[in-house]
C-alpha cells in the first residue's frame, strides 16, 4: 500500500542544484550501557520530497526521526512507496570516530540515515534516521 504517493524525478530536482550548507553528522547512539557504532557503514542522505516522506513514514513509523532494529525497517520496505530515488541519493561512510559529513547541499531538507551495531559486539544492529533542514550555507549538527 503505498498511500498514493507517486515516485516523481521532478520532485528531486531541487536537491541536484549546488549550494554551500553542509551536515556535519555523529553518531551516539546507546541502548543502555551499551554504545553503537557506526564506523564503516554506510550514511545515505535521501531529499525530502512528498514521496520520500511517505516512504519513512512507511519504513520508519515517523518523518522525523527514527531508531529502530534494522531488520524490523527491511521486513516493512514492501510496503513503502515504489521508486528508485537512487540517483538523487547522496552517500559517504561513516568514520572510524562514528563521525560522518556531506557539503555542497542546497537549502531544503534531508533524511540521513545509517545503521549501527554494538560497539562490543553481538546484539542487534540498528537503523537510525533523522530529518535534517539545511539553509543559508551553515554546517548543520546532526546527532542520530
Amino acid at each position: 500500500m503505498n498511500g498514493g504517493a507517486k515516485f516523481s524525478a521532478q520532485d528531486f530536482a531541487w536537491s541536484q542544484r549546488a549550494g554551500a550548507n553542509i551536515i556535519a553528522g555523529r553518531v551516539t547512539y546507546r541502548q543502555g550501557a551499551a554504545r553503537y557504532t557506526c564506523a564503516g557503514s554506510a550514511v545515505v542522505l535521501t531529499p525530502e520530497t512528498p514521496w520520500s516522506s511517505r516512504r519513512m513514514a512507511a519504513l520508519y513509523g515517523s518523518t522525523t526521526a527514527a531508531a529502530l532494529p534494522a531488520d524490523e525497517v527491511r521486513a516493512r520496505t514492501p510496503n513503502a512507496p515504489a521508486g528508485d530515488a537512487g540517483p538523487y541519493v547522496k552517500r559517504t561512510t561513516c568514520d572510524d570516530a562514528d563521525q560522518f559529513a556531506f557539503g555542497g547541499l542546497p537549502d531544503g531538507a534531508w533524511y540521513a540515515i545509517t545503521v549501527a551495531r554494538p560497539a562490543a559486539g553481538g546484539g542487534q544492529t540498528v537503523a537510525l534516521m533523522k530529518r535534517v533542514v539545511v539553509r543559508g550555507g551553515r554546517t548543520t549538527p546532526v546527532v542520530l
